[in-house]
């Protein structure tokens, strides 16, 4: 494995990654009951890897299908006004299961400057997204309160295909050798289709803000790479619903080895979980913090595009397991990455000590 060069469509796949930061609205569930502004496994491999000086274009395929039962799903019911047992004690019999599935096609052009900015790569793209977003909710709940009994039996069943919110993101990178660092930060634009009584939305309905920390090992002689990002979300109160997720944590990581100059496969995973609790869930909700933890392959082959341009084709999936009050799944993730080509590599120099740049 000796001897392989990367050339930039590889670290252009960080493109492709930091642009999916845009994806919180892609999840299947709308804004709340265990939704989160930030989706983990949007982050991966060359995630602080250096990019080229330039524009660049990342398209994205999403695709995820997740289930719920008991009281997340009784709580979709309560957010979309269908039943409302918020402030009175209650006592609940719950035979509910929620599905849910999102197909999103969406593209962010990136432009990273060549001057640094506290000498580190200064980079900003804005995304854009349209697609589709499916939920159903059925089963029996039954409420009761005093002399009062409430039951819901049936389906329920909701659509929407339109745009998402615009998502701008900005970050900064940092090289030395094989060692590479990145800090970003992200918030949304509502613009994106959201009603407060719909049970599927591609718009979330508030504001969030994500900012983190990236550090990527990568040995270009060897083909090895190992990336790690880390991340912390506040968002925002929904003020149609009164609804506001608490402070999450997030945590993706991602191997990669390359097998040529073009094929690379590897592993990641995520683990995302909540600081405090969500305000605003109904009373029979115990413990309203979301946790997820997945897992899943990944693999890439790069190519020239054209001439002065460097293709990345990626493709990487995940399966989810130990949830808490958020609904679990599996998701896969497919880009397509465009992006400057690396300039020609001059004749090595002399062997020195790295310097961060």
């Amino acid at each position: 494995m000796t001897g392989i060069k990367l050339r930039a469509g590889l670290r252009g796949y960080m493109v492709a990654a930091v642009v999916a930061g845009a994806m919180a609205p892609c999840q299947a569930l709308a804004d709340q009951g265990g939704v989160s502004f930030y989706v983990p496994g949007l982050f991966g491999s060359f995630a602080a890897s250096p990019l080229v000086p330039g524009w660049s274009l990342a398209t994205i395929y999403y695709h995820t299908s997740v289930e719920a039962s008991g009281a997340l799903a009784a709580a979709k019911q309560v957010e979309i006004g269908r039943l409302n047992p918020r402030n009175v004690p209650v006592n609940l019999s719950l035979d509910l299961n929620l599905t849910g599935r999102a197909d999103i096609v969406f593209a962010s052009p990136q432009y990273v400057f060549e001057q640094k900015i506290l000498g580190g790569q200064f980079a900003l793209s804005m995304l854009a997204a349209y697609g589709r977003n499916a939920a159903t909710l059925d089963g029996t709940l039954t409420a009761s309160a005093g002399p009062l009994t409430v039951t819901r039996q049936g389906s329920i069943s909701d659509s929407v295909t339109a745009f998402t919110d615009v998502f701008p993101q900005a970050s900064l990178r940092w090289n030395a050798g094989v060692h590479n660092l990145m800090v970003y930060t992200t918030t949304n634009v509502r613009v994106g289709s959201y009603e407060r009584t719909r049970l599927a939305n591609t718009g979330l309905g508030f504001n969030g803000w994500d900012s983190g920390l990236g550090y990527t090992y990568l040995d270009p002689a060897k083909g090895h790479e190992f990336s790690a990002t880390f991340g912390v979300t506040y968002n925002n109160v929904n003020h149609d619903t009164g609804y506001q997720n608490g402070v999450d944590y997030h945590l993706d990581v991602a191997a990669a080895q390359f097998l040529n100059k073009q094929f690379y496969v590897g592993a990641v995973g995520y683990a995302y979980n909540q600081f405090t609790d969500d305000k605003g869930a109904p009373a029979f909700v115990q413990d309203p913090k979301s946790r997820v933890f997945g897992i899943g392959p990944q693999l890439g082959y790069l190519f020239e595009a054209a001439p002065g341009v460097a293709g990345l084709l990626a493709v990487k999936g995940y399966y989810e397991f130990e949830s808490h009050y958020r609904a679990e799944g599996w998701n896969v993730w497919l880009t397509l990455n465009l992006s400057p080509a690396a300039p020609t590599e001059q004749k090595s120099a002399p062997a020195r000590r790295p310097q961060w740049k």
